[in-house]
């Protein structure tokens, strides 16, 4: 099963960026927490926040992955998308390995329909400008044409992956933006949501200094008490 949410969790997470996160993060000496070399089919413009339900691919071996195995409903890869919960992000390991396509745009279709938050992938998506239609957040290396049997062979569904050299348990908080995909461990999502609302509202009142002309020294970190007392103020005055 995949981990449910408060609601006020997603909401703040949905207004912080994956930048932002990573530094929580690594407050927290979590260092490996945004997935390399995984990038937006196209930018939404918005978030992408969901517990994690995820689908495991191995090297696919030839005797195993004819496209007749398609015809079982039970096929992993077809089974994984008619499982993934409303509400949470599909995420699957193609072991880096963008040769042959990880899923196409029908089942990603399925997915948006389904009310899935999302989908990442550390391969490779064929059909990518369809995907690339579609309302719902999706993550890849690059476009792949060739179906996923030539290279991978779906094996296991929602169990713990690795994704972009990230570890990925199911019920992780994954969290995408226009930049990137960042990963939080479960357990502390709703702090590191909390934390982040609140370094965005700050880095929002810095940017506006910075943009004025203000130095950031003194500022970014905020050294001068003077700064953080302007902070307070601009927070009463934009209700932040």
């Amino acid at each position: 099963m995949t981990a449910e949410m408060r609601p006020e969790t997603r909401d703040k997470l949905m207004g912080v960026s994956c930048a932002t996160l990573t530094t929580a993060l690594f407050k927290r000496g979590l260092r490996n927490v945004f997935l390399q070399d995984v990038h937006p089919v196209t930018p939404k413009g918005r978030n992408m926040v969901g517990p994690a339900f995820t689908l495991r691919y191995i090297p696919a071996r030839e005797d195993l992955n004819e496209l007749s195995v398609f015809k079982d409903p039970k096929h992993p890869q077809r089974a994984a998308v008619e499982q993934c919960p409303a509400g949470a992000v599909f995420v699957i390991d193609s072991r880096r390995d963008p040769r042959a396509a990880s899923a196409g745009d029908i089942l990603v279709r399925r997915l948006q329909a389904r009310g899935v938050a999302g989908i990442v992938t550390d391969g490779g998506f064929r059909d990518s400008p369809g995907i690339a239609s579609l309302d719902i957040p999706a993550y890849h290396n690059r476009p792949s044409a060739p179906t996923n049997l030539i290279k991978h062979q779906a094996i296991e569904i929602n169990g713990p992956i690795g994704c972009g050299d990230v570890a990925v348990f199911p019920g992780d908080i994954i969290v995408g933006d226009d930049e990137g995909v960042v990963v939080i461990p479960a357990g502390i999502a709703d702090e590191i949501a909390d934390e982040a609302h609140e370094m965005t509202a700050f880095e929002d009142f810095v940017a506006e200094r910075v943009g004025a002309g203000q130095s950031i020294i003194g500022l970014y970190p905020p050294t001068d008490e003077t700064n953080l007392e302007a902070f307070r103020a601009w927070r009463a005055k934009n209700g932040r």
